[in-house]
């Protein structure tokens, strides 16, 4: 996880990865990797999301995403959101991190999602 928005926040101590006085923020991509498990996968995680107290999922690219984004909305999350690329992505959680929100990034290698990370820590974005 990548911490956001000033000094690290504090973990609770029944839960160590939500962040005390800040949001839990996923922000997820396609895993392409699943095959024709790949629609129920998406949804899982989703839900999933809704089940660890995510407050805010941003899904990154497409249809696989938006049943991910979908399912967290049906399951609970509080806030989703679903844009097309990383610099969407990380332009977004720009204008929206608070101190204490912690961010997790993560899909398939080939969505780049790294380069979200490396903008919220001010390192130079990379390709592959």
């Amino acid at each position: 996880m990548t911490e956001a928005g000033g000094p690290a926040a504090t973990e609770t101590a029944d839960d160590p990865a939500k962040p005390e006085g800040g949001r839990l923020i996923a922000v997820l991509g396609e895993m392409l990797e699943l095959g024709d498990d790949s629609v129920e996968a998406h949804r899982e995680i989703g839900r999933y999301a809704a089940e660890v107290g995510v407050d805010l999922v941003i899904g990154v690219g497409g249809d696989m995403v938006k049943q991910l984004v979908l399912y967290a909305g049906a399951a609970g999350v509080r806030e989703v959101a679903l844009v097309a690329d990383t610099k969407t992505a990380a332009d977004l959680l720009e204008k929206i991190l608070l101190p204490g929100d912690k961010v997790l990034v993560k899909a398939s290698r080939s969505r780049m999602l790294w380069q979200v990370a490396q903008r919220l820590t001010g390192q130079p974005v990379t390709g592959f």
